[in-house]
């Protein structure tokens, strides 16, 4: 389940209060005074049988003596109780209920849920506080005060937290929309609350404090659905956690560590926090700030020192503070002192009149490339810092979004500070808060740039799949969960990655030998044991052996080095390879794991033998394309070196982040790769070369596109057919289609975009245009129609449709290119989605048609379509109830 019922657990018209009180200092007494307290109009019920009435209101032995379901229960009974009141709730209808009690066996829990399923009724908690809806006046909780209405919804795992927020956001006037306390979240998740707060009218940003998420999938559709309509923020508890542990790989020791969730919220455009501090800050932040970050900060202030302190935590923060252009820098020196900074930071000198505050202001908001602009005032005795506010407000409030201010001090800028925030300008205490502030909001912004990144497709080969499965099964059949090397680069080289050229040999210097001649000196000799893993730290590593007299002094040396100091070592051969010669390579590091989470995880860094105590990597989650690949470079300090420097060329970025995209595809094919590193990774102007690989799998498939968090691309569903004379591919969109889609809109006549989009229009945004073609592959689904024109591919129609998070109803649309309608092809399209849709078992479909729409309406009637409403005036409902496809029958062409 997800977002169904949630209504009646945030809007209700009736609550039920099982085991309601009037006994101090019980969850039960507490309830029913915040229910009946506060301005929430629905009707209160009581429910315990050692009760009469309560307040004057008559009180109900059992829940079945209610005469009509509430929408909600609140549920406060001794734990042997709730299991059978849960039942008496679903059985009476009722919709959600709030589970306070703790203590509940797994074995309750599982009943519990057995009882609410069929019924669909939602269960918050156990053992959670409650919801608060300030809005309706509804204080379904045990909290010790209620919370002013607002904006801002706050979901938290930690009931104490709940109550924590309440009193601080009093003290400050913070408003909420909604607060909930999820408890063990049995049922209700975050996934369900994201996907409910992120189309609330009545949330502008969302706060979220995590300790664990149980539902990776789910939550990533959830969040980028969410964060994609308002902002996200959150608190992640555990960034100091032991998660790195001993494993096979580099890229393994990471399964579990913090940074991989920090790259899962990256991904879905989130923004992450460290404090509860900051989770309120960041909110501020982003919904006042709608301003660019790229061009930086420009410091404004009537003291040296704040400009200093706001600069140093700007470069702490990796802010750019822009310089002031010639023709700046002298109209601001005729109306400031000549001792004024003639430099970003702007200092106005101390004893500055409103006037020059004035003057200057207007000159630096007008300027070019300034970015937006730090306000920073200390009081003086000069002038009064009121006086001050009331004469800049004019200029910067139709400029708020990319103003931020510090009025430093307490009773001295009070009311300065009020008339700022009165006007939607944010106000911070210091200016390392308010440079922080910005540094959330720039993170932020990059966050979401990637949800609308037009991706490139990488250059890679198809990769040969069936041969890399054989090479996998071959090792699994001989019991054996660790590739040699020269397997591992096999591996690799079916997947289109540039390996060194290795021979495997016997464990003899004569076999090694052998080898090296056949690929030429120098060489490199490795050992191959499945229980060394770390062979450089061994002694299992000889480099650059010139001749065969030095070779074989190598191997004698390293079996004997060996074999005393690991005698229990299974010691299988010998790996040579060519002696590569890069002199302007940078070792990185490049691998793939399994996160117990999140799933199958990615990594790049610096690479050598001092891995990890240089700590410099970047996780991402799979599947990646370039653009994402290139993001997750550039998160690393290495990205610097491989930006070239004195005789250094620049390296080939794309053939590193082509690497990444083709360990993703590995993933997805080869569910039994549990990890692998490439350690080193040469990178240079010429490209990439693997000169090391170690690969653990594991017979248990703890890979794979099932345990993905972000499903990938469904190859699977690409279809053929013939139509009017053109061979037609139909699959689904891809994110790397944006250029098409934009070729194939600028060829729909203005009309037809309006009968599409319900509105006038001669074009869409790039914006728009993203969300078009990056789309959740787990909730939604664009069906293109492309087939070869004269300059290239093209595409003739679309198909969408987008699922509900129950996957109850889907609501689609269509269209078809204005110079190829009426022959056809919307049909075949419509019949390809409803295939699709019945495969998957979705309830039904639903499409809103302009009423003179007259060709998609008899469109709609053909296929059963029937008119079910009107939504609004000139506007009809066809809603077509789906039978879902048996559970063998594959999706066939349309």
């Amino acid at each position: 389940m997800s977002i169904r019922n949630l209504d009646a657990l945030f809007a209700p018209r009736s609550v039920i209060v099982v085991g309601a009180s009037n006994r101090p200092a019980t969850v039960g007494s507490t309830v029913w005074r915040n229910l009946r307290g506060g301005d929430f109009a629905g009707a209160v019920i009581p429910v315990n049988p050692a009760h009469r009435e309560l307040d004057g209101v008559p009180v109900f032995a059992r829940c079945s003596d209610v005469p009509a379901p509430a929408d909600l229960a609140v549920v406060c009974v001794p734990p042997a109780a709730v299991v059978d009141t849960v039942a008496e709730l679903a059985g009476q209808g009722t919709r959600a209920a709030i589970i306070m009690t703790a203590g509940l066996s797994a074995t309750d829990k599982a009943r519990m849920q057995q009882a609410a399923r069929p019924r669909l009724m939602r269960l918050l908690g156990p053992n959670c506080v409650g919801v608060l809806s300030p809005h309706l006046g509804l204080n379904a909780s045990f909290a010790h005060t209620d919370a002013p209405a607002g904006e801002l919804a706050f979901v938290t795992q930690s009931g104490a937290l709940l109550t924590a927020v309440l009193d601080w956001a009093k003290s400050r006037g913070v408003g909420f929309s909604s607060l909930v306390s999820l408890g063990e979240h049995l049922d209700v998740d975050f996934g369900d609350l994201l996907d409910h707060l992120g189309s609330d009218p009545h949330t502008r940003a969302i706060l979220l404090y995590i300790e664990s998420i149980e539902a990776p999938r789910k939550f990533m559709s959830a969040a980028r659905a969410a964060a994609r309509n308002k902002p996200v923020i959150v608190v992640k508890a555990g960034r100091a956690g032991a998660g790195v542990h001993a494993a096979a790989s580099h890229t393994g020791a990471l399964a579990g560590a913090d940074i991989v969730f920090d790259a899962a919220l990256r991904r879905a455009g989130m923004l992450r926090v460290d404090t509860l501090d900051e989770l309120f800050l960041g909110a501020e932040t982003l919904t006042r700030l709608t301003g660019p970050t790229d061009q930086g900060l420009t410091l404004f202030t009537n003291g040296g020192g704040a400009g200093v302190v706001a600069a140093d935590a700007a470069a702490r923060e990796g802010i750019a503070l822009p310089d002031l252009s010639e023709s700046t820098v002298a109209a601001l020196s005729a109306c400031l002192p000549a001792t004024w900074s003639r430099a970003n930071p702007v200092d106005i000198i101390g004893d500055a009149p409103v006037q020059r505050y004035v003057d200057a202001l207007a000159l630096l908001l007008d300027a070019p490339a300034t970015g937006t602009l730090l306000f920073m005032h200390a009081p003086t005795a000069i002038v009064d810092s009121h006086a001050i506010a009331r004469a800049c407000l004019p200029l910067l409030k139709p400029r708020r979004q990319r103003v931020l201010a510090c009025w430093a001090g307490a009773a001295a800028v009070a009311a300065a500070r009020h008339e700022f925030e009165a006007a939607g300008i944010a106000c911070h205490d210091t200016p390392e808060q308010a440079v922080r502030a910005f540094g959330m909001l720039a993170q932020y912004r990059r966050n979401q740039e990637l949800l609308l990144e037009a991706p490139e497709l990488a250059q890679t080969p198809e990769p040969h799949v069936d041969e890399a499965r054989a090479i996998v099964a071959a090792a699994l059949a001989e019991g054996r969960t660790m590739l040699d090397e020269a397997e591992g680069k096999r591996l690799l080289a079916t997947y289109g990655i540039a390996v060194v050229e290795t021979r495997r040999s016997a464990l003899v210097a004569d076999a090694a030998v052998a080898a090296a001649r056949e690929i030429g000196f120098p060489v490199a000799l490795k050992i191959l044991s499945p229980d060394i893993v770390h062979k450089s730290d061994a002694g299992g590593v000889a480099l650059d052996l010139r001749d065969e007299d030095a070779l074989r002094r190598a191997a004698d040396a390293m079996l004997a080095c060996l074999r005393t100091a690991y005698p229990e070592a299974r010691l299988s051969g010998f790996s040579v390879q060519r002696m590569a010669r890069r002199p302007h390579a940078q070792e990185l590091i490049v691998g793939a794991s399994v996160d117990p989470t999140f799933g199958p995880v990615l990594m790049v860094g610096q690479g050598g033998t001092a891995v990890e105590v240089l700590a410099d990597r970047a996780i991402a989650l799979p599947p990646l394309n370039r653009v994402l690949a290139r993001e997750a470079i550039a998160r690393t300090r290495v990205s610097r070196l491989l930006a070239g420097w004195r005789d250094h060329p620049p390296a080939h970025v794309d053939a590193v982040a082509d690497v990444l995209v083709a360990l993703s595809r590995m993933q997805a094919d080869l569910p039994e790769l549990a990890e692998l590193d490439i350690n080193p990774l040469w990178a240079d102007e010429d490209g990439v070369l693997a000169l090391d690989a170690r690969v653990r799998l594991d017979a248990g498939r703890p890979s794979g596109v099932d345990r993905f968090a972000i499903l990938p691309y469904p190859q699977e569903l690409v279809t053929h057919f013939e139509w009017d004379g053109r061979d037609v591919v139909v699959r689904p969109v891809r994110p790397e289609d944006e250029a098409l889609h934009r070729q194939f809109l600028d060829r729909i006549r203005p009309e037809d975009l309006r009968l599409r989009f319900f509105s006038t229009r001669r074009s869409l945004p790039r914006s728009e245009i993203a969300r078009l073609v990056q789309i959740d592959y787990a909730r939604e689904m664009a069906f293109v129609a492309i087939a070869a024109g004269p300059d290239g591919d093209e595409i003739l129609g679309v198909v969408r449709a987008v699922c509900d998070p129950d996957n109850v109803e889907a609501e689609f649309a269509i269209l078809v290119r204005s110079d190829l309608q009426h022959h056809g092809l919307g049909q075949r399209l419509l019949a390809r989605l409803l295939d699709w849709l019945r495969q998957r078992g979705t309830g039904r479909i639903v499409g809103d048609v302009l009423h003179d729409n007259q060709t998609m309406r008899s469109l709609a009637q053909d296929f059963g379509f029937a008119l079910a409403t009107s939504v609004e005036q000139g506007v009809c409902r066809y809603e077509l109830a789906l039978a879902p496809a048996p559970a063998s029958a594959a999706i066939g062409p349309a």
